[in-house]
């Protein structure tokens, strides 16, 4: 890919747009800790699998209590904090006056992203699309999702540059073919490496790294 072949942006969420992860692990080391005592570092494990995933995989044996679950995340979800992550308002404005279009592709929930509304109501206005877990049939790591969103802004895969934070995103990013850049928001640069092009820890000083990636 060059600087001038680049059509998209595809950003994941939690870790990427918003300094949230830390606010997940929280909720769900509280979870993994209370039904999964024996497995310890299992809220890290999750990052970047929709709910449907984390229950099936995970909690499947615990049907009775997965409603309790969903309902202490509505809860805590609606009382989070979403603080962009540092410069991205900046680097997404930069991006779409250059003509690159933007999308969120995330495995987020259509409620969950009501609170993100309300929170922002400029939200909206910073992307072309906006793709929920709804939206897709298979989580992260399976490509499917980053497919969907290279086909709802009329842009091939080659075409697309992805920012994950998870190993599940940045994996998914790679099977589709797109380039990959990371954000060490949530895991250690050196160990999220060999799984992108870039490792950046937020978009401050993005656009650098970015131009050198894509060739300019």
């Amino acid at each position: 890919m060059t600087a001038t072949s680049l059509r998209a942006a595809l950003f994941d969420l939690d870790g990427v747009v918003f300094d949230t992860e830390s606010q997940y692990s929280v909720f769900w080391g509280e979870q993994c800790r209370k039904y999964h005592p024996d497995r310890p570092g299992l809220e890290k494990q999750i990052k970047g699998q929709t709910l449907v995933m984390i229950f099936d995989k995970y909690f499947s044996d615990l049907k009775d209590e997965q409603p309790k679950i969903v309902a202490r995340l509505d809860e805590f979800e609606r009382n989070m904090k979403f603080e962009y992550v540092g410069g991205f308002i900046d680097f997404v404005s930069g991006l779409r006056r250059n003509g690159v279009k933007t999308a969120v592709v995330t495995s987020s929930n259509r409620m969950k992203m009501q609170s993100v509304y309300s929170a922002h109501p400029e939200f909206t206005g910073l992307f072309d699309a906006i793709l929920t877990s709804e939206d897709f049939e298979r989580s992260k790591p399976d490509p499917d999702c980053f497919f969907k969103g290279a086909a709802a802004l009329g842009a091939e895969p080659s075409g697309c540059v992805v920012f994950e934070d998870s190993f599940n995103g940045l994996k998914a990013g790679r099977a589709a073919g797109m380039a990959v850049v990371g954000l060490s928001t949530t895991n250690d640069a050196e160990a999220i490496r060999p799984y992108c092009d870039v490792v950046i820890p937020d978009f401050r000083d993005a656009a650098l790294p970015l131009e050198a990636m894509l060739g300019r």
